[in-house]
């Protein structure tokens, strides 16, 4: 359910469940977990198949503690520590859980009818730990709140005046974005790409 392809530079890690709207199992967090943990990629590549990127936790798996299992956090510390260039490029919506992957992500890249929703509050969910610094990082504590406590829905449009996503594409313009994104850090030394990756890092300048 997790389709894995390496080329040219790139780890492309794309969610293969679109009949279920790319809903996460355990299994397919454990997968993408180790996947990430193996690339030696300087580029990074999180994508779905279908028109959404992901629905969140498989309703099935949440009753047997998904909601709750650490592999989300570790997942997501594990994307935002890559060393280096990490996309998130989102086919379609991106909702509760699976944001937590995408704000670990470098840079976030979507189509005009994906939505972004993270119903913790609702579902009586506390989210990740790491999601609201990362959410607020972006967009603002304010507003992060308002996606977090508030329970609202954001267009790809209100998104990217946000600062939650960095550029909205058409469909059949997403992975040419992600490759002009990814030239520059596909042309240099792997350890170049790490470094500047680096110097973006919590204390990094003192």
């Amino acid at each position: 359910m997790i389709r894995i392809t390496n080329e040219k530079g790139v780890t492309r890690l794309t969610l293969n469940r679109a009949d279920k709207a790319n809903a996460l199992t355990s299994a397919m967090l454990e997968t993408l977990d180790e996947a990430v943990a193996k690339s030696t990629a300087s580029v990074l590549v999180l994508t779905g198949a279908g028109r959404t990127f992901s629905a969140g936790a498989d309703l099935d798996d949440v009753g047997t503690g998904l909601a709750t299992d650490p592999v989300w956090e570790r997942l997501s510390a594990r994307i935002a520590c890559y060393p280096g260039l990490t996309i998130a490029a989102l086919n379609g919506t991106a909702a509760g859980g699976a944001l937590g992957m995408v704000l670990a992500c470098d840079l976030r890249l979507s189509v005009p009818a994906a939505k972004f929703f993270y119903p913790v509050m609702r579902l009586g969910y506390l989210p990740q730990p790491s999601d609201p610094a990362r959410l607020s990082a972006l967009v603002g504590t304010a507003r992060a709140k308002l996606l977090l406590m508030a329970g609202q829905r954001w267009t790809a449009a209100e998104a990217l005046d946000l600062g939650l996503v960095d550029r909205v594409v058409e469909p059949d313009a997403l992975e040419d974005m992600v490759g002009e994104l990814a030239a520059d850090a596909l042309g240099a030394d792997r350890a170049h790409v790490a470094a500047i990756k680096a110097m973006f890092a919590p204390g990094a300048a003192g």
